[in-house]
């Protein structure tokens, strides 16, 4: 384990109910959560290695929900790594992986036009290093109630441009594969040159003559420097909750300083 340990910022996105958080919780606390219950957004730090390669992943396990769409463009921002899950035994939540892929798609494409960008925790990266995305069939354990099959879930991916895997989080079944190849996409792509390093302990601060300090409102700037200073003080394997008055909070700041709204074109479904 040589060298500096670099910072790693995944996000897991999916439809409510489909084992985004068993996933989460698998990977980093080594246990199964049999309750479903719906989560706003907690996010998980873990020490790993993977090829040699000391490791912080930083995991934000998100709402899957219709009413937390507005602030799924913010995780998406913060993130640069993305594990998009479905269940294999619900057919609604496989044809629902295209609007996420398309939004995370838009929102980068967003933030790399624009050297800095709101909320950002590290520069804007090369425009042309594909977006790190694993496409998951959770629950494959749920053999009879299986609505789709494991062919249809490598055809989507060829489609998307993404990894693929069937995992189970109730049996620990390629749990570590669907966070650890994300991982490796970044890898490769920060040793070509194309993404910058952060460590696990490097902080950014705006310049000074930067909007940051004059903004009455709160904005993505403030967001994202507020939630990086929060995860950072968190130790290895730990979790921080946000509850849901601090979401609504964040919501309606957002809403009110205008900024809410990326472009137009984010906003509208497929």
């Amino acid at each position: 384990m040589a060298g500096k340990m670099i910072l790693y910022k995944l996000v897991v996105l999916g439809d409510g109910g489909v084992g985004k958080t068993a996933l989460t919780i698998q990977l980093c606390l080594q246990h199964f959560v049999e309750t479903y219950d719906p989560t706003i957004e907690d996010s998980y730090r873990k020490q790993v290695v993977i090829d040699g390669q000391a490791c912080m992943l930083e995991v934000l396990d998100t709402a899957g929900q219709e009413e937390y769409t507005a602030l799924r463009d913010q995780w998406i921002q913060d993130s640069e790594g993305f594990v998009m899950v479905y269940s294999i035994s619900s057919r609604l939540s496989f044809s629902r992986v295209r609007r996420y892929h398309y939004r995370i798609q838009q929102v980068k494409e967003f933030c790399e036009s624009s050297p800095s960008y709101p909320g950002s925790p590290i520069p804007a990266v090369n425009s042309h290093a594909p977006v790190p995305i694993m496409l998951v069939g959770n629950k494959s354990d749920q053999v009879t109630e299986r609505e789709v099959s494991i062919q249809e879930g490598q055809a989507l991916a060829r489609e998307l441009g993404c990894g693929f895997v069937e995992t189970s989080a109730k049996n620990c079944i390629n749990v570590e594969k669907a966070f650890y190849d994300v991982v490796r996409i970044l890898q490769r792509q920060r040793y070509a040159g194309q993404r910058p390093i952060p460590t696990s302990g490097s902080r950014q601060r705006p310049a000074a003559n930067s909007d940051y300090y004059n903004t009455p409102t709160l904005r993505f700037k403030d967001l994202g420097c507020i939630r990086q200073q929060e995860r950072l003080r968190q130790a290895p394997g730990s979790r921080t909750p946000r509850s849901l008055a601090s979401l609504q909070r964040q919501y309606h700041s957002l809403t009110l300083s205008g900024r809410l709204a990326l472009r137009p074109s984010l906003d509208r479904e497929i």
